[in-house]
């Protein structure tokens, strides 16, 4: 299924978070509203609880998208679905909880097409392993990319589990290994900022065999500024413009 990534006649729509512009980023409601509108592939965030729970949530703090305070690894799961992550983003939001990874396997599971980008905030192999665990007990392993800003963790999931990895352009990353052997070696796929997209480095990562993808591009000149670079995947906030714009070009089916 991941072979759709590699098609040059099509440019893949992720949504970043679910539909992060119009909805609380990272919960069901956000995951359902992107898929109503047929994107290709969800992006999601995973951290882990006190008592070893893998949670859908960007930050690795509670104090942005909740109305806790506190790190996310230092909660039981009990107390995190406490916790309203919803009403900090809108007040018609309100009572959103942060899901757990085998709920959000749940939602998707009317969906046998979709792709998942699966990103590792709580940057420790315990999270790979109890994440690959769930998603490997859905059958997902093989509809995922997983992605993480630590070039030690990307390492970790390429050669221990030998799944699609995407990583960032080496001033990104923490831990980033240099040479043949290092961790581009270990990307099948970049994730490029548009501050920092350029056909040229679009092109120098197609030289070393890895997907050039950008983030988040929301605008209509945004998304024909990825095409004219090159990205073959746009991750995105708000999908409307890049499905919208891919379809009239024949990029989109």
């Amino acid at each position: 299924m991941l072979k759709r990534l590699e098609n040059r006649a099509e440019v893949i729509v992720a949504g970043h978070r679910g539909m992060k512009a119009f909805y609380p980023e990272n919960t069901l409601l956000s995951f359902q509203k992107a898929l109503d509108l047929k994107v290709d592939m969800l992006e999601i965030d995973l951290n882990l609880t006190r008592d070893k729970q893998v949670v859908v949530i960007h930050d690795n703090t509670l104090d942005r998208t909740t109305d806790g305070v506190g790190f996310v690894h230092d909660f039981t799961l009990d107390e995190i679905k406490k916790l309203d992550a919803g009403k900090w983003f809108a007040v018609e939001f309100a009572g959103q909880r942060i899901p757990t990874l085998q709920e959000f396997c749940e939602l998707i599971r009317p969906y046998p097409e979709l792709l998942l980008n699966v990103e590792i905030k709580e940057k420790t192999p315990e999270t790979v392993d109890l994440a690959m665990g769930i998603l490997q007990s859905h059958d997902l392993i093989e509809r995922s990319v997983f992605t993480c800003f630590d070039a030690a963790i990307v390492g970790y999931m390429h050669d221990r589990y030998g799944v699609k990895t995407q990583g960032f352009p080496d001033f990104l990353m923490q831990n980033f290994v240099a040479g043949e052997q290092g961790t581009y070696s270990k990307m099948y796929a970049v994730g490029i900022a548009m501050k920092y997209l350029t056909p040229e480095l679009v092109q120098e990562f197609e030289g070393r065999g890895i997907l050039p993808w950008s983030y988040c591009p929301d605008t209509d000149e945004q998304v024909l500024q990825s095409l004219e670079c090159g990205a073959r995947l746009v991750t995105v906030n708000n999908p409307e413009p890049a499905l919208r714009i891919l379809a009239a070009k024949g990029l989109h089916g």
